[in-house]
């Protein structure tokens, strides 16, 4: 009969304390989780000058890369050197980069204010490393880009400021040069989004004014209220007639905009008259517009000849 083969022995590792133990040197009285375990320390080298130099070299690049980007695509821009596979220079950099067109055009943007910001002897030393720290410059005169960033290297104590230090500046620079709030409650405006992220799908929209401030109003739209800095605000030039058929406009579509059943067709409709360029209804629009109310409740029938004073 064949002998079955034995399994082999598993290993095992002795907790003996003997010298070639690596806890030989906790006495076997101690507590081992309280004992002291002497550590080699390990002497790291400094870098010699040429690794220094070359530290020194990539982190520009790095710093550097949305600068170069942003004159890169300016000069593929200026001498259209897409034309050969593209006809329009937002579709070669969709193509080639995945850029958008308003991502290309920031990258754009922003190598120019760096360039201005280079102008500077005071500030060459502490640059921008990232688009969105100059972001907000990009509106601003060269001197003024100037001033900013370096009011803004100063608060943050000598560094890289972020791109919210460096907003704030802007907004406190733009503060001082503002001429008085010339705006009027029940005036109509439209909202001017440029680049203020806070208004980020809201621009277009028409709005009144509720609240005068020293640099900004309180307005509302068709489906929120908020305070708009005056840059970002731009009058209608509407009639004080026109002004209160805005107004009323504006008063029906919130109502039906505190239904929490409204779907997403009514929804649309009211987005549209959201974005009026026009202080009336066109016909179709105000019978779409008394559609939705009767069948929310607002009111009671549909006007037989439902339509507004149509110019």
């Amino acid at each position: 009969m064949n002998t079955p083969p034995r399994k082999p022995k598993k290993a095992t590792i002795s907790a003996s304390t003997s010298p070639e133990s690596p806890n030989s040197d906790i006495a076997p009285s101690e507590n081992p989780a309280s004992a002291t375990i002497d550590v080699n320390a390990v002497e790291v080298p400094e870098l010699t000058e040429d690794e220094q130099r070359d530290r020194l070299h990539l982190e520009r690049k790095v710093e550097r890369a949305f600068f170069e980007a942003g004159k890169a695509l300016a000069e593929l821009r200026d001498r259209r050197l897409y034309r050969s596979t593209h006809s329009t220079f937002e579709e070669y950099c969709k193509d080639r980069f995945g850029y958008n067109r308003s991502r290309s055009y920031q990258l754009i943007d922003a190598a120019i204010v760096v360039d201005n910001l280079h102008k500077c002897p005071q500030i060459v030393d502490i640059l921008p490393t990232a688009e969105g720290q100059v972001r907000p410059l990009t509106k601003l005169e060269t001197e003024q880009q100037q001033q900013v960033w370096q009011a803004a290297v100063e608060e943050a104590g000598g560094k890289v400021p972020t791109g919210k230090i460096v907003k704030d500046a802007v907004q406190r620079i733009m503060e001082r040069t503002q001429v008085p709030n010339s705006y009027q409650v029940g005036e109509v405006c439209q909202i001017l989004a440029k680049d203020n992220l806070d208004l980020r799908g809201k621009g277009g929209y028409w709005c009144i004014v509720t609240h005068i401030g020293e640099f900004s109003c309180t307005v509302k739209t068709w489906n929120v209220e908020m305070t708009v800095g005056v840059q970002h605000l731009k009058s209608f030039n509407y009639l004080p007639d026109e002004c209160q058929q805005m107004q009323q406009i504006c008063d029906r579509i919130r109502k039906l905009r505190e239904n929490e059943n409204l779907e997403e067709a009514a929804r649309a409709v009211l987005e549209h008259l959201g974005e009026l360029k026009r202080p009336y209804l066109t016909a179709v629009e105000e019978k779409l517009l008394s559609v939705i109310e009767f069948e929310y409740g607002i009111i009671d029938e549909i006007p037989r000849n439902s339509q507004s004073s149509n110019k």
